[in-house]
């Protein structure tokens, strides 16, 4: 049994580390999938969702609010917290599942909707995962909505100029919760 857990932690941090980067400072998001473990404890183990509001629960220790959190932000407050009922516990968290991380495309496009964006995705590899732009679009009108600060930027990105090859430099990478609109 601990070399099966051993070999699922490692596994995972490998595709953490090959996905976003040995520096990549991801944050847990609504949707995501986490499992917290505490060794040589069974009773100590919960796999999660995270909800909306971020505010998970876990034995012993209740209600704790992740947001913002990364990975090694939420293992070093469960240890914290947990400290007072166990010393020295050696907690493990893994994120199992990425479901916050997506853009979405709308309009003249052949195939609409939300995708995900676990590593450096550009407006172009956007695109080309909602099938291209069909005959209709507007290939010089197309724009990025994004939402920094409780307000939404309109990014202006021209399709045919970046088909060419020209104004390269407006094949942004999205962000999570960026829209890509083909009008």
């Amino acid at each position: 049994m601990g070399l099966k857990i051993v070999m699922s932690l490692f596994l995972v941090m490998i595709s953490y580390t090959f996905a976003f980067g040995s520096d990549y400072n991801y944050k847990v998001g609504p949707g995501d999938i986490i499992e917290i473990s505490v060794w040589r404890d069974e009773a100590l183990v919960r796999k999660l969702v995270v909800p909306p509001d971020g505010v998970i629960s876990f034995p012993l220790i209740g209600d704790i609010n992740i947001q913002g959190m990364t990975v090694e932000d939420i293992r070093n407050t469960v240890t914290k917290k947990l400290d007072a009922y166990i010393q020295d516990a050696v907690v493990t968290v893994m994120l199992l599942e990425i479901n916050s991380m997506k853009a979405y495309v709308i309009g003249k496009v052949n195939n609409p909707g939300s995708f995900p964006i676990l590593m450096d995705t550009t407006v172009m590899q956007m695109l080309s995962m909602a099938g291209g732009l069909n005959p209709f679009a507007s290939e010089k009108n197309v724009h990025i909505l994004r939402t920094v600060n409780n307000t939404t930027q309109k990014i202006p990105f021209n399709y045919r100029e970046v088909l060419r090859g020209v104004n390269l430099k407006q094949n942004i990478v999205l962000q999570q919760g960026d829209v890509v609109v083909v009008p």
